[in-house]
């Protein structure tokens, strides 16, 4: 099978031929008809010290995925040959403490498709029957691709009640404007979105974010001002990972506001402390997806609403076969993009 794959460690993919995987009596084969781009497949195709101290060679890349079910074990009765289906990226060990609570996405075993084992840039992926989630066979595949970045935006957002209160989000990667959909679809008064690209705070505005800050020009004090806010933001969620994004945002929230945190930092950063403590700032670190309490709501979402489902696929920006996976890789690296998207139909 054609299978994007880091052969050794150091910077570069190859696409290759490798033997189709083993379906196990607890797995599912599915074959793989479109996989979403991530941050993380940059990272191991650049080889950064992250990916250098994470990523044993060879390995097949690649974690969001939407295909056919063309295999399952001898014991899985959950899911049938034929199912269209996605997938839960991170693989938990089910006897740790978390894991035996109903906390699985906080299992301390966790292991990442695509990541640490072999993942979905292939024609097949074999993934445990329990993180195989099972899609309405008319779903867009595209779409289908995607649940996992629109998981984590779900769970994100979703950490507070939203109804009412005025949202803000540092970051418009393709992450960041899907939780803006989410905040404008679950009853936020406002929304507010900063990025420094033009082009993805246009997505943004389309997803249905009430006022857009490029924080090249503005600050979140101008958004302020601009919707006659008086108080400061009630949730913020981060997405970017950068520093002075959330050092505005956190010197531009109510008392008492609740911040989620979803971006990775490059490196450690200062914090305003005597504003988190004075102010009664609660922050809350967001890894992942509640499995599977964030695919139901994300699902049901998808299903009821057209809107919500329109502004989610208006994400994906840019398609492309599996062999221009090159030109995929550069144009998500471009930054002039939403959500790219490979297709291995």
């Amino acid at each position: 099978m054609r299978a994007l794959t880091k052969l050794t460690a150091g910077p570069g993919l190859e696409l290759v031929d490798r033997p189709e995987p083993v379906c196990g009596p607890t797995d599912v084969k599915i074959r793989v008809l479109r996989a979403g781009l991530c941050g993380t497949d940059l990272h191991l195709h650049q080889w950064d010290d992250w990916a250098a101290s994470t990523v044993k060679a060879p390995l097949v890349i690649g974690h969001e995925f939407y295909g056919e079910v063309v295999e399952v074990g001898e014991d899985v009765t959950s899911v049938q040959v034929g199912d269209k289906a996605s997938g839960e990226g991170h693989v938990v060990c089910g006897v740790c403490r978390n894991c035996r609570a109903g906390r699985r996405h906080l299992c301390i075993r966790t292991q990442g498709i695509g990541v640490n084992r072999d993942g979905a840039f292939a024609d097949y992926v074999v993934i445990p029957a329990t993180n195989v989630w099972v899609q309405p066979s008319d779903l867009d595949p595209d779409l289908g691709a995607v649940f996992d970045p629109l998981g984590n935006a779900t769970h994100t957002a979703l950490q507070w009640p939203m109804v009412g209160e005025d949202v803000v989000i540092t970051g418009a990667g393709p992450i960041g404007v899907m939780a803006a959909a989410i905040a404008r679809h679950a009853g936020a008064r406002y929304v507010v979105v900063s990025d420094a690209s033009d082009y993805r705070l246009a997505l943004a505005e389309h997803a249905g974010a009430d006022l857009t800050i490029n924080v090249t020009r503005e600050s979140l004090a101008d958004a302020q001002h601009h919707l006659g806010m008086k108080e400061g933001f009630d949730i913020g969620l981060e997405m970017s990972g950068a520093a002075p994004a959330v050092s505005d945002m956190l010197a531009n929230m109510n008392h008492g506001g609740r911040i989620a945190l979803l971006g990775l930092p490059h490196q450690s950063y200062d914090l305003d402390w005597g504003k988190v403590i004075t102010h009664m700032i609660t922050l809350k670190g967001i890894y992942g997806r509640e499995m599977y309490d964030t695919w139901y709501a994300m699902s049901q979402m998808i299903a009821t609403s057209e809107r919500f489902r329109s502004a989610v696929t208006q994400v994906i920006t840019h398609r492309f076969k599996a062999e221009q996976w090159e030109e995929a890789f550069e144009t998500a690296k471009s930054g002039q993009c939403g959500k790219v998207v490979l297709d291995w139909s």
